[in-house]
């Protein structure tokens, strides 16, 4: 996945180096509760040294992790070095006082749902960005005729900016979901050995997690319970779908037999090493290959959900890959829509052209309804649109001449509507004439 279309910015959340930062802050945070609460003997000019001399390294953890097997011994082992380096001989050295009353989930769950918070805010961004820019499409094409499909066959004349704003809604449900995702995750938890606060204040648990933006878990029992992560893991595959969606529809217009829309193929881009000719839907492609892991990704969330008693470790290897997978994804599958969608070609011959390839069928509705108002019954109506229709779509098949829908109906004595009626109802325009109101809703979507 590494090429121009994804930004170093999410990976960077869920690099070692990021981690170990959040790490660090908040031991330094829980070392500044604790001389603020002043319960045990840690001084404000302890915590304060701590605040300027705690680094870390992360070559040197390493280094001593391949030695202890435990990330967080390693680093409270590097970081406690760097603290105490310029501490004189003989003075009490102040790392003792770090991770003080804390247990390795304390520090490790906290920082995570940190980092899960980091990474939503650039997803919500993502999200706010493609949704304006469905929007501003949506109404640049509101005139645009093309043909409504159901079930892969044409059903009745639409806009192509419908196409655009339905996306636009949907990704506006997209970010009301991330943001609530991101405030179930927005949890911190620091309080000891499965949870009891047996050697550490419950100020501090507030005070990191208030610093930090998160709010304190009201009862972990060493971990923050995963069904906040699954939560999360579940709106970033609701998310990914809708993705799919929008490059689905892109790659079905494509499509030679069909050609209404075409990602932006720029000067010099190649197509298909063996046929010069082929301009692939090769991101929209791609947007739908990832859009599988990231479903697929949930699942592993919902298992983490049930851990052995107070806390095992079986869902911390999975996650590490699931949720970095699951971001950096989905923001690369961001950052491809937001280009092709923006710079999306549309032919509108073409969709005039596929609107009139059968020959006025898209019509039929519209020809049943106007029979029923003449005062036949639904079934004898259906019987004789259905009938006319069939052998124009014959024709239409056999690629054979003959004549239009609306020739045979005007042919058909049974046909009871005027002629006057069939001019109005053969119009495209006649299906539209409420489509105002779905741009005026459309007008009102916010995505600040």
């Amino acid at each position: 996945m590494i090429d121009r279309y994804t930004r170093p910015e999410m990976g960077h959340i869920f690099s070692l180096e990021n981690k170990y930062a959040i790490w660090q802050e908040i031991e330094v945070l829980a070392c500044e509760a604790q001389a603020e609460l002043g319960n045990i003997g840690i001084t404000r000019e302890e915590a304060q040294w701590i605040r300027e001399h705690a680094r870390f390294n992360k070559d040197e953890v390493d280094a001593i992790e391949a030695v202890t097997n435990h990330d967080v011994i390693a680093f409270l082992t590097n970081m406690g070095a760097y603290i105490d380096a310029e501490v004189p001989e003989g003075e009490p050295k102040p790392s003792r006082w770090v991770h003080f009353g804390m247990t390795s989930s304390d520090l490790g769950d906290t920082a995570l749902c940190y980092q899960l918070v980091q990474a939503t805010d650039i997803l919500i961004e993502d999200v706010q960005k493609l949704g304006a820019i469905c929007k501003r499409r949506a109404f640049e094409e509101r005139n645009t005729l093309c043909a409504g499909r159901t079930h892969g066959i044409h059903a009745e004349p639409m806009t192509f900016g419908m196409k655009f704003g339905s996306w636009a809604w949907e990704l506006k449900r997209d970010l009301d979901r991330l943001r609530d995702a991101r405030a179930n995750v927005a949890f911190g938890a620091i309080s000891g050995a499965v949870g009891t606060y047996s050697s550490i204040d419950p100020f501090v648990e507030e005070y990191v997690c208030e610093h930090l933006g998160l709010v304190h878990d009201p009862l972990s029992t060493q971990v923050i319970s995963r069904d906040h992560h699954a939560y999360l893991a579940g709106v970033l595959a609701t998310t990914a779908a809708t993705c799919e969606r929008i490059a689905t529809e892109i790659r079905n217009l494509q499509k030679t037999d069909t050609l209404e829309a075409e990602e932006p193929f720029k000067k010099g881009q190649k197509g298909s090493s063996a046929m010069p000719h082929k301009r692939n839907p090769i991101t929209m492609e791609k947007v739908c290959g990832l859009a599988r892991v990231v479903k697929a990704n949930a699942q592993v969330a919902f298992d983490n959900v049930a851990l052995w008693h107070e806390r095992d470790i079986s869902h911390s290897s999975a996650e590490r890959v699931a949720q970095a997978d699951s971001f950096i994804a989905l923001d690369h599958m961001f950052q491809c829509l937001i280009r092709v969608v923006d710079g999306l070609i549309l032919y509108p011959e073409q969709m005039l052209a596929n609107l009139n390839k059968t020959r006025g069928l898209i019509f039929s509705s519209k020809v049943l309804l106007a029979l029923v108002e003449t005062g036949i019954t639904r079934e004898e109506a259906y019987a004789i649109v259905q009938e006319n229709a069939m052998a124009t779509w014959r024709e239409v098949q056999q690629c054979a001449g003959g004549t239009t829908f609306r020739e045979k109906l005007e042919a058909d004595p049974r046909c009871t509507v005027a002629p006057e009626k069939l001019d109005e109802i053969f119009d495209p325009w006649d299906f539209l004439t409420r489509i105002d109101r779905v741009f005026d809703r459309l007008e009102e979507l916010d995505f600040a």
